[in-house]
């Protein structure tokens, strides 16, 4: 008998923020800042995507993205269009 598959979640610092990517067990992509869901693809679409813009202290801003190929298992992830992480879910 198979084991189902566990939701996927990776936590990331960005200054005094925290943000989190979570693939769900069905293969959603959902992106949390400081806990509060801001962004979920729900599509059928093979590369999910989520982005988000937070803002830090000083009016300062960061442009966050994540990439999730449900076909090779690949998430990308980016802060101001610099990668941050690229890994494998599985």
């Amino acid at each position: 008998m198979s084991n189902p598959a566990l939701p996927k979640s990776y936590t990331y610092d960005l200054d005094h923020k925290e943000f989190v990517i979570k693939i769900t067990a069905d293969k959603h992509l959902q992106l949390f800042v400081d806990g509060c869901l801001r962004k979920c693809d729900n599509s059928a679409d093979p590369v999910l995507y989520v982005w988000t813009n937070v803002e830090l202290l000083w009016e300062e801003h960061r442009y966050v993205e994540a990439r999730y190929n449900r076909a090779s298992d690949q998430l990308r992830v980016t802060v101001n269009r610099v990668e941050v992480a690229h890994r494998e879910v599985s």
